[in-house]
């Protein structure tokens, strides 16, 4: 894609250098510049548009430099389009300092000059934080700058920045476009438009009044926000909605687009790793995780599996030194109607190779899509669930084997969540004498899969934390970092919660309030805690782990 800094931080001098250019070849064809960026949003930004970063005045570099987006900004700007193209609305989860509200002020600028009668809306929970004359902390000082820093070739015919670049206000008086902005219970009183950006929306004291407000208002509304823990408006808007990944975005629904920490070019894990430590030094580790981590969760108490011990995990075996050695296993979660839906996770030793989650009601064709997923990857245990709708997948692969059609070696091996513990009468640490026996800890099956799985991300965590720590690779667990999936993966996994049951033994909550059920994280505990099939054991495929 044009423009795309692959370099990081990018050669200032040099794009300095061909601003200079552009702007004597715009001087000669302003006409055909302001035709050729009409439809060109990524080029105008890194072409022309400014950013503010007072930070770096102590430095060798400016406060005001060329925007030169790195590539997840350039897919942002993509899927901003694609929004407004499709009229649907779309949701931002951002870890902190990502730049994202600065891609939203330039791609308001670009549908400002080259959109007309576009009316662009923007909102924050506070006035200042929407508009603070001088104050680039602001959204429409920020957009200033932008506008004060384009070529007066590209300022509306007309344009006097004192009359039609106000406070909370933007006017282009040669096409009648405009931007406004509002805050608190205000947003959404002012009008109709046609996008609307809401700044931080995960922390409107009173989002249910603005939702109601901008119904009417918008078609498309952009949240923009970090987490701000369960259950709030926009967290439960994330939950509802479809993470997009390229081209058009999917109608009647969210679209989420995700920037995480990872997606910065300037950010690696050592950066990762020295803020984390001074936020733990400081007391502010659930703070991190919320801001940096993404993670709603951060400040729910009795998490099953940390967060943290999950990023641990990602690319374990490169980290550790351990390959995929060991037999395949699968989980099948089996949707059980409504909006749920199913997932399939494949690994291979204790690597995880494969996720898939699908829509779809008929239990055959999930039966018939899982055996295919393993039909080439004999011999495999899958393990699936089997209660209530779980049941048609027995019937189908009954009838897949009486025909015939069913892979030598593939055993279907039926998981019931409610069922009674696996070695009820061994220590929950086993050779430990003063832990406590299965059956008195755990309240089901599902309970001691989710906590041994637990237990394979602590005993990853400390392998990679702890020099002194002794392991094996059957008790630990490695998420490739290139599995598609794996930020819902992340999500997933950090969401369930532990609790004490009426007989005082292990529950577990797979869906806190404002959760939807972690259908890839189900598929993967079944995965990584495979039952023994009536007839036979697994140690020969799975070893210890499977014993």
């Amino acid at each position: 894609m044009a423009g795309v800094s692959k370099a990081w931080p990018p050669d200032y001098t040099e794009a300095f250098a061909q601003r200079q250019k552009r702007f004597f070849a715009l001087r000669k064809n302003p006409d055909g510049a302001k035709e050729f960026y009409r439809t060109r949003p990524h080029e105008f930004i890194d072409h022309w548009a400014t950013t503010y970063d007072p930070r770096n005045a102590s430095g060798a570099l400016p406060a005001k430099l060329p925007f030169i987006m790195f590539p997840r900004q350039h897919q942002f700007v993509d899927f901003l389009l694609e929004c407004v193209k499709a009229e649907e609305n779309g949701l931002v989860e951002k870890a902190r300092d990502m730049g994202a509200t600065w891609v939203c002020c330039a791609f308001s600028v670009w549908l400002w000059l080259f959109w007309p009668g576009a009316a662009v809306g923007w909102g924050s929970r506070k006035e200042q934080l929407v508009d603070r004359i001088g104050d680039a902390d602001s959204i429409f000082e920020k957009m200033r700058i932008i506008v004060r820093g384009l070529p007066r070739q590209f300022w509306p015919a007309g344009f006097r920045p004192d009359d039609h670049m106000t406070y909370m206000r933007l006017i282009n008086p040669e096409n009648d476009a405009s931007i406004t902005g509002e805050a608190g219970d205000n947003i959404g009183r002012g009008g109709r438009k046609l996008i609307y950006f809401k700044d931080e929306s995960a922390h409107y004291e009173r989002p249910e009044k603005i939702e109601a407000a901008l119904a009417d208002n918008t078609r498309v509304q952009i949240d923009i926000s970090s987490v701000n823990g369960l259950g709030n408006v926009f967290h439960r808007r994330r939950e509802a909605g479809v993470e997009w990944v390229s081209g058009p975005v999917t109608n009647g629904k969210t679209n989420v687009f995700v920037f995480d920490w990872r997606d910065h070019p300037a950010k690696d894990l050592a950066w990762y790793e020295t803020r984390r430590k001074k936020a733990q030094a400081d007391g502010l580790l659930h703070v991190f995780a919320q801001e940096v981590d993404r993670n709603y969760a951060a400040a729910v108490e009795n998490v099953i599996i940390p967060s943290e011990w999950v990023k641990a995990a990602i690319d374990a075996h490169k980290r550790l030194g351990f390959d995929d050695a060991g037999g395949w296993c699968a989980g099948l979660d089996v949707a059980d109607g409504g909006g749920d839906r199913n997932a399939l996770a494949l690994r291979k030793g204790v690597i995880l190779k494969v996720t898939q989650e699908w829509g779809e009601r008929d239990t055959g064709v999930t039966a018939r899509r899982a055996v295919a997923a393993c039909k080439e990857l004999v011999p495999i245990a899958l393990q699936y669930d089997c209660i209530g709708v779980g049941a048609g997948v027995k019937a189908e692969t009954n009838r897949l084997m009486d025909e015939g059609l069913m892979p030598r070696s593939l055993h279907l091996v039926p998981w019931n969540a409610g069922a009674a513990v696996l070695r009820p009468d061994q220590r929950v640490e086993p050779g430990d004498p003063d832990t406590p026996i299965n059956k008195d800890f755990y309240s089901n099956l599902k309970a001691q899969a989710w906590w041994q799985l637990r237990r394979r991300f602590e005993r990853t965590w400390r392998a990679i934390n702890e020099p002194g720590f002794t392991w094996k690779v059957d008790d630990l667990i490695s998420l490739p970092s290139d599995l598609p999936q794996l930020r819902q993966i992340e999500k997933e996994l950090s969401q369930a919660t532990a609790s004490q049951g009426a007989r005082l033994r292990l529950v577990v909550d797979k869906t806190p309030e404002g959760t939807k059920s972690p259908n890839i994280a189900d598929a993967i505990v079944m995965a990584f805690w495979p039952l023994p099939r009536p007839g036979a054991g697994l140690m020969d495929l799975y070893g210890d782990a499977a014993a």
